[in-house]
């Protein structure tokens, strides 16, 4: 039986005072458009990602989300009566729901069409370029 071996091809060191030849880096910069949105009401968020990323869409530009952030919950205990009473308690919460989007290589328009989007109130939005 004969079987083939394939010879392991080895790379030279280089000579003493030569560099060894760079990798090539990549050409073009990738910017990032990273967008935080948050809101105490899931669907008021959603219908706001959901009118950020069709605008994105609009001007071809590449999306990648909506990712969903882990809820933040803040929660509060109160007494329910003033004074007396203090094994009668109410608890409340707040919850913060959370969305990332990232969009790849925005150009100038899309950029100023996010700017002049009209949001509905309480949502906040955090806008990042990396």
């Amino acid at each position: 039986m004969v079987t083939k071996v394939a010879k392991a091809t080895k790379e030279k060191a280089p000579a003493k005072g030569k560099k060894a030849p760079a990798k090539e880096k990549k050409a073009a910069l990738v910017q990032r458009l990273r967008i935080r949105v948050s809101a105490y009401e899931y669907k008021i968020l959603d219908l706001s990602v959901k009118q950020i990323i069709d605008t994105a869409l609009r001007y071809d530009a590449e999306v990648k989300g909506p990712i969903p952030l882990p809820t933040e919950i803040k929660k509060y205990t109160v007494n329910r009566s003033t004074f007396v009473h203090k094994n009668a308690r109410e608890q409340f919460e707040m919850r913060v729901h959370r969305r990332l989007i990232d969009i790849v290589n925005p150009n100038q328009k899309l950029i100023e069409s996010l700017t002049n989007l009209s949001l509905p109130s309480g949502v906040s939005i955090d806008v990042k370029m990396i």
